[in-house]
C-alpha cells in the first residue's frame, strides 16, 4: 500500500512539473517579447506584406481585433479578394471564381467561433480561462533548432458533423524562448490526415512587442512589410456585401386587346 502511494504522489508531482515547466516558457516568452500586460492590453493588429507564390509577389493585408473581427485581404492581378472575414456573427470569403462573397459552411464557423474567436493576439495567451490544456513534450530539433515542444489542446472541431480533438505542436526555442514553428493535422480535404507546417522568424519590435516578419505555410512564404498596433478600422469592411438584385432585360408583356 505504502508502494502505491508512493507511485502516485510521484505520478502527480511529475504531471505538475512538466506543466510547471510549460507555464515557465511561456511566462518567458510573453517576458521575452513585450511583457504580459502589453500584450493584454493589445486591441488589434494590421499587417501588410507580400506572398510569395509560384514566382508572384502577391499583396496581402490582414487585420485582426480582440473582439475576434478579422480579415485578410489579397490583391491579385488588380482585384482584391477577402479571405477567412469575420463580422462578428458571419465567416465568408470571395470565391475566386465568381469574384462574389459566399458564406463559409456551418462548420468551419462553429470552429471559428469555438475556438479562434479568443485566441487574438496567441492561443497561449489566459489559455487557462479559455479552457485549452498544455503539455511540454520531450525536446526536438527544428529547422536545425533545440527547441521546447509544446502540446496545445483547444476545444474540440466538428469534422462531418462528428467532434474531433483539435491539437497543435508547437516549438519555442530555447534561447529566447519563442515560437519558430507550428505543426496540426490537417481534418478535411484532399490532404486530410497530413500535417501542416507553420515556420515565424525574423522577430522584430513594434512599440514594444516583438512579432515575426517572416512566416510560412502551405500557401506560401509571407513577408511581413509593417505592422500596426490598435489600427482605426471601419467596421463596415468586415460586412459581406450584399449582392445587387439585376434588372431583368426582358420585354414587357404586351396585353390583349
Amino acid at each position: 500500500m505504502k508502494n502505491i502511494l508512493v507511485l502516485v504522489a510521484l505520478s502527480f508531482f511529475v504531471g505538475n512539473y512538466a506543466q510547471t515547466n510549460a507555464d515557465e516558457i511561456l511566462n518567458n516568452y510573453f517576458e521575452n517579447t513585450g511583457g504580459i500586460e502589453n500584450w493584454q492590453k493589445l486591441q488589434g493588429l494590421k499587417m501588410i506584406g507580400k506572398v510569395n507564390g509560384q514566382g508572384m509577389e502577391i499583396p496581402i493585408e490582414i487585420i485582426q481585433l480582440k473582439d475576434g473581427r478579422q480579415y485578410v485581404k489579397i490583391n491579385f492581378q488588380g482585384k482584391e479578394l477577402m479571405q477567412g472575414v469575420y463580422d462578428g456573427k458571419v465567416l465568408w470569403n470571395t470565391n475566386f471564381m465568381t469574384q462574389k462573397a459566399e458564406v463559409m459552411t456551418t462548420e468551419d464557423t462553429e470552429n471559428f467561433k469555438k475556438n479562434q474567436v479568443n485566441d487574438f493576439p496567441t492561443p497561449f495567451l489566459d489559455y487557462k480561462e479559455k479552457g485549452y490544456k498544455i503539455e511540454l513534450l520531450e525536446d526536438e530539433t527544428m529547422e536545425g533548432t533545440e527547441c521546447f515542444k509544446l502540446k496545445l489542446t483547444q476545444n474540440p472541431v466538428l469534422v462531418d458533423g462528428k467532434e474531433e480533438d483539435n491539437v497543435s505542436f508547437y516549438y519555442f526555442e530555447k534561447e529566447n524562448f519563442v515560437p519558430i514553428a507550428m505543426e496540426m493535422e490537417i481534418k478535411s480535404g484532399p490532404m486530410k490526415g497530413q500535417m501542416m507546417k507553420s515556420t515565424m522568424s525574423d522577430y522584430e519590435e513594434v512599440e514594444g512587442l516583438y512579432f515575426p516578419f517572416s512566416l510560412s505555410q502551405m500557401g506560401g512564404p509571407l513577408s511581413i512589410e509593417t505592422i500596426e498596433l490598435n489600427p482605426d478600422v471601419n467596421l463596415d469592411i468586415f460586412e459581406m456585401p450584399k449582392e445587387e438584385e439585376e434588372e431583368s432585360t426582358a420585354p414587357p408583356i404586351k396585353e390583349k386587346k
